[in-house]
């Protein structure tokens, strides 16, 4: 019994000194993070909200959150490379619009500042507990006993010595556990969206959000009121769609067989990805290829679009790779999320040999980062460089079943040398095939390029819906790795759904040559925005 008594004593002095630590030191945490277009400070709070603060220009908006113990947060959004204020707000529109990447990075950074503050309270209360039984130890059995005989009938002395020592340590935990110092505020009134835009439609997020009220809210309404319309548009459209592609017929796989869907060309366009990972779903897949273009710049700020699909496809084994409008950053944003990232050296993901690598020419804010004959000649060598590969690996007895790279121009001659099953591209925002490559000693490769996944015209395709068509390809894999079969299905504009017919592999038809016919030109994404789809 005396030694539960003694271990609950020591239990509250750790909890005493270790919670005012860890609460302390958790409400005075905060993050840098990139959050949709810019560059934001991410600090808990605990009015079970979550508070966005978009500058003086714009008001605050805030949403209730289920957390426990009333735990929200503020998020003050800061510097982003919109060249004007009306560009930002629809770029937050749209990316609001499929939250749920970002979501995950605050609810992460919120858990990890909470982990740590847990840690130091927890350092704190074990420090304390250590101090005590060591202390106690130190004094020993002869003089506690005395000190007991003491505390019985007490100097005058040592009561004032006992209760000034109270009085410290409840001092100390006092101003260890006081809130930061502020500044009086006048008291910020929230007012309900759909009072200060009655106009607006029925939606579930709407319905709760607030703005703070104040000059911001008044001077900024046109503005705002574009924002709510393009969010609630986006909402509309995608959910639309997303909701008819858990009806959609596509061929199942037979026994023994696997599915993988791939996407290409995103462009920032979150909305496609729930889409597209219903389609995934209705195919049994659970391998995703990611030929390229996830952004519109390769820029810091679009770091949402990999955190969507990463979302978006939890679970799934995904392979990728960079294309000409990424950048370094986009790659290790991938490698973060987890994916296999290709870098010209084969790769088995998902019982799949595949080959590919980033595109070589890459972007920066601005553009392409070389001129166009040194673009042209890396795309070349890069061709030549997997050819190399994919035919050292075919003699080895590995063959690559699926050469994934974002242009065509880097895997003409890889095709041609037949040592590849199945040749998948991207970055024309069309599609290409499926059409035989006719190769050496009578072997031939498939070739199909898929049109933009995003609905991209050039490299935009963030907004309230799709700008032209976007497609997903479903590709299906025998028991050894090999690709046995093709569907493209495609999204209109109009949020129609087409399902394309199953083309099985390899094909019957008489091979081509590997060599692009005039509207497969490398550079057609920049030049040609309307083209139609190839047969």
């Amino acid at each position: 019994m005396r030694k539960i008594a003694v271990g609950l004593v020591l239990l509250a002095a750790a909890v005493l000194t270790g919670l005012p630590v860890a609460t302390s030191t958790f409400l005075h945490s905060e993050r840098h993070l990139t959050i949709g277009a810019h560059q934001a400070v991410v600090s808990p709070q605990v009015d079970g909200h979550a508070t966005i603060d978009f500058g003086p220009l714009l008001p605050e908006v805030r949403v209730p959150v289920d957390a426990p113990l009333g735990v929200g947060v503020n998020v003050r959004l800061g510097d982003s490379d919109a060249v004007g204020l009306e560009e930002l707000l629809q770029r937050d529109a749209a990316i609001a619009a499929q939250p749920s990447g970002e979501v995950r990075e605050v609810t992460a950074a919120v858990t990890d500042m909470a982990a740590e503050a847990a840690l130091r309270g927890l350092g704190v209360g074990v420090l304390t507990v250590t101090v005590l039984v060591l202390g106690w130890r130190a004094v020993g059995a002869d003089r506690r006993r005395r000190i007991r005989r003491e505390m019985v009938q007490p100097s005058r002395g040592q009561v004032a010595g006992g209760v000034a020592t109270v009085v410290v340590v409840v001092g100390a935990l006092v101003l260890v556990s006081l809130p930061e110092r502020q500044d009086a505020e006048p008291a910020q009134t929230w007012t309900a969206a759909r009072e200060v835009f009655p106009e607006l439609p029925a939606d579930p997020v709407l319905d709760r959000l607030q703005l703070a009220q104040g000059s911001a809210t008044t001077s900024s309404r046109a503005l705002v009121e574009g924002a709510l319309y393009l969010y609630r548009d986006s909402v509309s459209f995608y959910g639309a769609l997303e909701e008819q592609a858990t009806q959609v017929r596509v061929r199942e796989p037979e026994d023994g067989e696997t599915t993988a869907l791939v996407v290409t060309d995103r462009h920032d366009n979150i909305g496609m990805d729930p889409v597209a990972r219903n389609i995934a779903d209705r195919a049994q897949a659970r391998l995703l290829i990611d030929l390229g273009d996830d952004t519109s710049q390769g820029g810091a700020w679009e770091t949402f679009s990999i955190n969507a699909l990463a979302r978006a496809f939890k679970g799934f084994d995904v392979v990728s790779i960079g294309g000409n409008h990424d950048s370094r950053r986009t790659t290790k944003d991938q490698a973060n999320a987890g994916f296999t990232v290709l870098d010209g050296e084969p790769a088995e993901v998902g019982g799949v040999r595949f080959l590919g690598d980033t595109d070589p020419r890459g972007t920066t804010l601005t553009g392409y980062t070389e001129d166009a004959k040194t673009r042209d000649t890396a795309l070349d060598d890069q061709d030549e460089e997997l050819t190399t590969t994919a035919c050292e690996a075919d003699e080895r007895g590995e063959r690559v079943g699926v050469l994934a790279v974002h242009s065509w121009a880097s895997g003409r001659k890889v095709a041609a040398s037949g040592c590849v099953d199945l040749v998948l591209t991207g970055h024309l925002h069309y599609q290409v095939g499926p059409r035989a490559i006719a190769g050496p000693d009578g072997r031939s490769t498939t070739r199909l390029t898929t049109g933009t996944t995003g609905g991209a015209v050039l490299p935009i395709a963030l907004g309230s819906s799709l700008r032209r068509d976007a497609q997903v390809t479903i590709v299906t894999f025998d028991a050894d790795g090999a690709p046995v079969g093709l569907q493209v299905v495609t999204f209109t504009p109009a949020g129609v759904i087409d399902v394309g017919d199953y083309t099985e592999l390899p094909l019957t038809s008489s091979p081509s040559p590997a060599d692009p016919d005039p509207t497969e030109d490398p550079t057609a994404e920049d030049q040609d925005p309307e083209a139609p789809v190839q047969p």
